[in-house]
């Protein structure tokens, strides 16, 4: 599974905290972690939470990524921003047992956590213990398992409720402010982790247009 890590630029300072401790959990389970930034408070690019969403919709709804974590201050605007987005299911993670019960209720492909609000001595092993609690175990079996039935049936209400309120990524993409765009697709990395692993051509093709713009 592709990983993509997105971090805002209020919590740049503790980007290698947050990556170092989802490579450990992670990689050792196949999976690979592409950090989309921000890496540092001095990055030329910088990410809002408002472009953390964006940018969430753009590597989910394209394939480059099966999977976001992203965050913010209190996570909560990360959340809300991912959220705007077609196809994307973010849960506000803050501890383990949110972790585990948004895994096997509602089974998203992003989630938000919040790296200022109590993030203190020790934070790194409460992010360890999260990803470990979403990603070493099965995601989608339920809890209590036997609601997994109803929680599978709603988890795909859910999504024909989003696609049906939602517009195509690529419509998104054309529709946002330009500039916002152009901005949120700016980092350093972006290209180099993007255009490999993007499933999707149009796309590509149209953000390969914005950035020569």
């Amino acid at each position: 599974m592709k990983i993509a890590l997105i971090i805002e630029n209020s919590q740049a300072a503790k980007s290698e905290i947050v990556h170092g401790a989802l490579k450990s959990v992670v990689e050792p389970l196949g999976h690979s972690v592409h950090h989309y930034g921000m890496y540092a408070p001095e990055d030329k690019a910088s990410l809002t939470y408002v472009m953390n969403g964006l940018l969430a919709g753009i590597v989910l709804n394209s394939g480059a990524a099966d999977f976001v974590v992203t965050g913010c201050g209190t996570g909560m605007g990360s959340m809300l921003a991912c959220n705007s987005m077609p196809g994307v299911f973010c849960g506000l993670v803050i501890d383990p047992t949110d972790a585990f019960l948004f895994g096997q209720i509602n089974d998203g492909n992003c989630l938000s956590m919040p790296y200022a609000k109590g993030f203190g001595w020790a934070a790194e092993l409460n992010l360890q213990d999260c990803y470990r609690k979403l990603f070493e175990v099965e995601r989608g079996v339920g809890y209590p398992k036997e609601r997994a039935a109803i929680m599978a049936k709603n988890r795909g209400i859910l999504k024909g409720l989003k696609a049906a309120a939602s517009k195509p990524m690529l419509e998104v993409l054309k529709g946002v402010d330009a500039d916002l765009l152009k901005a949120t697709i700016a980092g350093e990395k972006f290209q180099e982790l993007f255009f490999a692993n993007c499933q999707d051509e149009a796309i590509a093709a149209h953000l390969r247009g914005v950035l020569a713009a």
